[in-house]
């Protein structure tokens, strides 16, 4: 869990560096201090010293401009925790990467693009054109193909990933949006339907990515859906069913729902997950975090994060989960083990920099900012630390 020691718990320490010049017996108790700290119960757990991301390059994306005034604090924060996300134009969705061919793929919603830049260079690349409102991108390197989900038209694109050739398009509903990958059977569970559709439900498409056909349908209780996250270790997938601020467990082998899980905090948009300690995480736009036993579906704990969350992972490698905030923060949690976090940092990004993408071959973090007033839009390089 998360603590934190008030600042009177170190009231008592002032002026102790001119009182041991004189008394070297208060060395005995700095060094009786020092021990306890590390082997203090588990529950006092101490942030990092270092910050978890260090800003180091910035890719402008000049052509992307506001064509609206700049919207104020005030009013952003009031759309920071609605179920739609508005006050920014070109705001943008998920970022994805192509390490084989070093691009990564920006989707600034408003633009009707998808935007293509080295993602070591920052170098512009290809605009991808004739996109209704772009949502997710799937890059698959073994057969060259991008899959991009378009919300206005109701369908999947998919495209030549080399020459940027519309290939095929998959009929779906409107706001077909969150996507996830099964790597092992090269499905793709795309969300879609709900009040864009003119339905009180939704549903979670499959598209088989070999075939580009459509291969299945489960039905969603839910008018609305947000992000997915695959179980690799299992047939499971875990999908924000955001009207009912509960999580959707998916089973993959019946394609049918197999539980709800009830959350405690509101608007949920984003969910990740730890495998091997069995843990599910949940963000809500109301500036909350649950975190769940994956087996039971229980709420275990609940750690405040910025408002208007819309992307978060979990790294196994660092154990560390990153959270991207519309409020203009990443929020950075430490794993100690299955049921102790620690905050390790809240850094600064930008208006509604919402969407965030973690590579760790790169050992970076990426941050979309829209373009904001007189200024371009943006993604953020940070140095993971």
């Amino acid at each position: 869990m998360i603590q934190e020691l008030p600042d009177s718990a170190f009231s008592n320490f002032k002026g102790w560096g001119v009182q041991m010049r004189s008394y070297p017996r208060y060395l005995f108790w700095v060094a009786a201090l020092a021990i306890l700290a590390w082997t203090a119960p588990r529950a006092f757990v101490f942030a990092e010293e270092t910050a978890p991301l260090k800003l180091v390059k910035t890719i402008e994306l000049k052509d992307i401009r506001s064509g609206e005034p700049d919207v104020s604090a005030d009013q952003l924060a009031k759309n920071l925790t609605t179920t739609r996300m508005v006050g920014v134009q070109n705001h943008f969705d998920h970022l994805t990467p192509d390490l084989k061919n070093s691009r990564l793929f920006v989707v600034p919603e408003d633009n009707k693009t998808i935007e293509v830049y080295d993602i070591r260079s920052g170098k512009f690349v290809h605009s991808i054109k004739g996109i209704g409102v772009g949502h997710s991108v799937v890059y698959r390197a073994d057969i060259d193909r991008i899959f991009v989900t378009d919300g206005s038209d109701g369908d999947l694109k998919i495209f030549n990933g080399t020459t940027y050739e519309l290939l095929k398009t998959v009929k779906l509903l409107a706001d077909s949006d969150a996507t996830g990958y099964d790597p092992v059977t090269h499905d793709l569970y795309i969300a879609d339907g709900g009040l864009d559709a003119k339905l009180d439900h939704t549903f979670l498409e499959i598209v088989n990515t070999d075939t580009g056909e459509k291969v299945g349908q489960i039905k969603i209780d839910s008018n609305r859906l947000e992000a997915m996250v695959v179980e690799k270790s299992g047939s499971r997938l875990f999908l924000n069913m955001t009207e009912k601020n509960s999580i959707g467990v998916i089973d993959r082998k019946s394609n049918s729902v197999a539980a709800v899980w009830p959350l405690t905090c509101k608007i949920n948009a984003s969910v990740a997950i730890d495998e091997k300690n069995h843990r599910l995480f949940a963000a809500c736009r109301d500036g909350n975090m649950n975190v769940l036993d994956s087996d039971t579906g229980k709420v275990l704990q609940n750690f405040p994060i910025s408002t208007g969350v819309d992307d978060m992972v979990f790294d196994p490698a660092s154990k560390r989960v990153y959270v991207a905030t519309g409020e203009g923060f990443v929020n950075v949690f430490k794993e100690t083990d299955a049921d102790h976090f620690q905050a390790i940092g809240k850094i600064p990004t930008g208006p509604l920099g919402k969407t965030g993408l973690l590579v760790p071959a790169l050992n970076e973090y990426f941050v979309a900012v829209p373009p904001h007033g007189a200024t371009c839009a943006e993604v953020l390089v940070f140095a993971v630390q």
